[in-house]
């Protein structure tokens, strides 16, 4: 198979644990390769994946080789592949918007970002250098609250030609108005979004749990979720104006698929505090107060303790593999399926286990087979999410 040729704007952790997995995925087999949710999609493997364009602000990284600059302050993720070969690809100077909060100033230097000292590119260079770059995809890995830089590196992505997979909680293939949706469907590329769903994490253990209260009869009545962890991520979100998208994303993950909404008193989703010494390790504090049969009390308290990045970048190794599936099958506009499954906030919530099945169906789906299955659908309507 033909390489899938991404750029990729933020080289943060999360850039460096995909850039890192890249490679270590490169000597393994299927039967060798632990933590991968799909070894081989429309016959690409996780090490088909190439970086051919990226973008930073920290003068640490820009103008370095990108797979030198994944290793640079302030990331601070685990290094399980430190041997990579240079790939003649420099980290290019980004937009900043707000991309960068003035709070983080008061920090010291290696723990977040020095602005480098370089001219800001316009729209007509980022577009140029996409498309000199040979790129097919473009993924967003921009700090939480960076709303007007996420739209800038979207409608970029439309005039490169390029499809768009947007990993945090700016609200675009989720649009309410679906205008987001709409332009990638007319210029015939494909959009995934919003907001990366981890490999096991928070969220995706939260959602499960309430899936599985709604499923066994027993009413959720309070629940919250508290998470510390010690990255330049949580640094920037102590910020609390920057969390509006972050928190709604979150909560809404876990109030579609309880059996009635809570109401809001009554759940608390979102980043707690930021611990330095905790590094990339993310701990999350979950609690969930309900009845079961004859209104008997029960309650369930769980700790879980992750490595944020690399619980990221396994599942954006499957994103980046259906986008380019979807290139290759000519499918344009967000991808619902790929949507449900990978992200917190897509445009329509399903249960997991919907879709799991949906995810599935759209990797298996064979090209000539795409017009029969949308008439099917269409005709079916949709799948019936739970309730709220």
């Amino acid at each position: 198979m033909s390489k899938i040729k991404i750029a990729i704007v933020g080289i943060g952790n999360c850039a460096s644990s995909l850039i890192q997995g890249i490679h270590y995925y490169q000597g393994k087999n299927e039967q060798n390769a632990v933590g991968l949710m799909h070894w081989e999609i429309g016959g690409y493997l996780p090490g088909d994946i190439e970086v051919v364009a990226a973008f930073d602000i920290d003068q640490r990284k820009v103008g370095v080789d990108v797979n030198e600059a994944i290793f640079s302050l302030p990331n601070c993720t685990t290094v399980f592949c430190s041997e990579l070969p240079a790939s003649g690809v420099k980290v290019r100077m980004g937009k900043i918007l707000d991309g960068f909060s003035e709070h983080m100033n008061n920090y010291a230097e290696k723990r977040t970002f020095i602005l480098a000292n370089e001219p800001e590119p316009t729209a007509t260079d980022v577009v140029q250098a996409l498309k000199e770059s040979g790129a097919q995809i473009l993924l967003n890995y921009l700090p939480v609250g960076s709303e007007e830089a996420t739209r800038f590196y979207a409608d970029c992505a439309l005039q490169a030609g390029l499809a768009f997979i947007n990993n945090i909680p700016v609200f675009i293939a989720s649009d309410p108005d679906g205008k987001w949706g709409q332009r990638f469907a007319k210029a015939g590329l494909p959009i995934i979004g919003d907001d990366i769903k981890a490999q096991l994490g928070a969220t995706i253990t939260h959602r499960m749990l309430t899936d599985l209260f709604a499923k066994r009869g027993v009413k959720l009545e309070r629940t919250y979720q508290l998470n510390t962890g010690g990255n330049t991520d949580f640094l920037n979100m102590l910020n609390h104006s920057r969390l509006v998208s972050k928190k709604e994303s979150k909560t809404e993950a876990v109030q579609s698929v309880a059996a009635h909404r809570m109401d809001d008193d009554d759940i608390h989703i979102g980043p707690s505090d930021y611990v330095p010494w905790q590094n990339d390790n993310k701990i999350c504090f979950l609690r969930m107060e309900g009845k079961l049969f004859g209104d008997v009390p029960m309650n369930l308290e769980l700790r879980l303790s992750v490595e944020d990045s690399p619980n990221s970048a396994g599942v954006a190794v499957d994103m980046i593999r259906c986008a380019k599936l979807a290139l290759d099958r000519g499918q344009s506009g967000v991808l619902e399926a790929p949507s449900a499954y990978f992200c917190k906030h897509p445009s329509r919530q399903f249960t997991d286990d919907q879709a799991y099945r949906m995810i599935e169906a759209f990797i298996e789906t064979k090209r000539g087979q795409l017009h029969e299955v949308s008439d099917h659908r269409r005709r079916q309507g949709p799948p019936a999410a739970a309730e709220g």
